[in-house]
């Protein structure tokens, strides 16, 4: 019996032979697939369906949290806490309170967005399984990958060695966990 894999990966030698093979990819039904190369390829990443991403909605409720709480904190402080009444001029003065909100809106926004790309992206990820595949060293020089995980329900070792063998590929290596 042989031993559970991560995935078949198949190494290409262009982007356009990547982007063809993602579309196949797709096409036959594979869900569970990660392509990887030195640049962003943009019909990859619509090949695969990569176009959902929840990082501006973090970032934009990181900001709307940041705004709400400096305002209310300085209100809290200014009309509840500690009253001054200097001058005559009304306990909440809104025009004072922009300054802290926009500079919390925007520290609050930036937290949230680098937090959420780590949580989005799983990081930190000081080991993946396609390191190790010896030839996955070029994949940040000139080299392009895709990788069909064993976790997909359409995976079958040898169907899929053989699909990735049609695509025309440099090579097919089994990711090893």
């Amino acid at each position: 019996m042989r031993t559970p894999i991560y995935g078949l990966m198949a190494e290409f030698e262009n982007p356009t032979a990547l982007a063809a093979a993602a579309h196949k990819v797709r096409e036959k039904g594979y869900r569970k697939v990660e392509a990887y190369s030195p640049f962003a390829i943009e019909e990859v990443n619509e090949a695969l369906g990569l176009h959902s991403n929840k990082l501006p909605l973090l970032v934009l409720l990181g900001g709307i949290l940041g705004g709400l709480s400096g305002y209310f904190l300085q209100y809290y402080v200014a009309v509840i806490d500690f009253p001054l009444n200097i001058g005559g001029r009304p306990l909440h003065s809104w025009p004072s309170f922009i300054i802290i909100t926009f500079e919390l809106t925007i520290l609050f926004a930036a937290l949230s967005t680098v937090l959420g790309l780590f949580g989005l992206c799983g990081l930190p990820m000081p080991y993946h399984p396609v390191f190790n595949v010896s030839r996955f060293a070029f994949a940040s020089r000139d080299r392009f990958f895709i990788c069909i995980e064993a976790t997909d329900p359409l995976f079958d070792r040898h169907e899929t060695a053989d699909f990735l063998h049609t695509l025309a590929p440099r090579e097919v290596s089994e990711v090893a966990h």
